[in-house]
C-alpha cells in the first residue's frame, strides 16, 4: 500500500487539495462557517485523510509524531502567544450557542486539514526533491491560499493583509515541522487561532496589532529555531 502511495504521491496530493478547495468553497458559499453542514462536511474530509493515512501507515511520515522537547522549543510559548491573539481587542459573542459550537468545531478540523494538506501533502511531495523549494513553496501557498476569501465576501485590503502574515506563519510551521519532525504543534496552534476567531472584536487594535504579532512573532520565531536548532 505503501509503495503505491509514492508512486503516485504527487498525483493523490494535487487531488486531495483540489478536494479540500473545492468542496469548502461550495459548503462556504452555501452554508457559511456558522452552519452545522459546514462543520460536517471538514470533519467528513478530516476522517477521510485520517483513514487514508491509517491504511498507507503515512502518519510517521506525514509528522503526526510526538511533539518535539519543548526545552529547545522556548516551550512554544511564542506558539502560546499566537494562540490568544484573537482575544487580545476583548471578546464578542454575536451568535447563537450553536453556530458558535459549529463554528469552532469547524474551524479546528479546518486547521487539521490545512496543516496535513500543506504540511503534509504538498511539503512532502516537494521535500523528497529539494527541502528549501519545499519550505518557500509551501509558504507562499498557504499564504496566497487565503485569496480564496475574496470569493467567500471578504475585501481586498484585509484579504491582502491575511496573505502576507499566513506566508510567515506558514514558513514558522514549515521550520518547526523541519526542526521538531512533529506537525502537532502546528496542529494545536492553527486549529486554536481558527476557532477563537469567533470572538475576535474588529476595531482599529486588531486591525493593526495583531497582524503585525502574526507577522514578527512567526518570522522571529523561525529565525531563532533556525539558528538554535540543527
Amino acid at each position: 500500500m505503501k509503495g503505491f502511495f509514492k508512486k503516485n504521491e504527487t498525483l493523490i496530493s494535487i487531488l486531495f487539495i483540489v478536494i479540500y478547495l473545492v468542496v469548502n468553497s461550495i459548503f462556504l458559499n452555501k452554508f457559511g462557517m456558522y452552519d452545522w453542514q459546514t462543520m460536517a462536511v471538514n470533519i467528513g474530509l478530516s476522517l477521510l485523510i485520517i483513514l487514508f493515512i491509517i491504511i498507507f501507515k503515512l502518519g510517521n511520515y506525514f509528522g503526526l509524531t510526538k511533539f518535539p522537547k519543548p526545552k529547545k522549543f522556548l516551550y512554544f510559548i511564542p506558539l502560546i502567544i499566537l494562540m490568544s491573539i484573537n482575544l487580545w481587542g476583548g471578546v464578542r459573542i454575536e451568535n447563537s450557542v450553536l453556530e458558535i459550537v459549529f463554528y469552532m468545531i469547524s474551524m479546528i478540523f479546518v486547521g487539521f486539514l490545512e496543516e496535513i494538506i500543506f504540511r503534509g501533502f504538498l511539503f512532502r511531495m516537494m521535500a523528497k526533491d529539494n527541502l528549501k523549494s519545499a519550505i518557500i513553496v509551501t509558504s507562499l501557498t498557504f499564504g496566497v491560499g487565503h485569496i480564496i476569501n475574496l470569493l467567500n465576501g471578504s475585501s481586498f485590503i484585509p484579504t491582502l493583509i491575511q496573505i502576507i502574515y499566513a506566508t510567515a506563519t506558514g514558513y514558522l510551521f514549515a521550520v518547526i515541522l523541519v526542526k521538531g519532525k512533529s506537525l502537532w504543534p502546528c496542529i494545536i496552534t492553527h486549529s486554536v487561532v481558527n476557532a477563537l476567531s469567533v470572538f475576535a472584536v474588529d476595531n482599529s487594535f486588531t486591525a493593526v496589532v495583531s497582524p503585525l504579532c502574526l507577522t514578527i512573532i512567526p518570522i522571529c520565531y523561525a529565525l531563532y529555531l533556525n539558528k538554535r536548532i540543527n
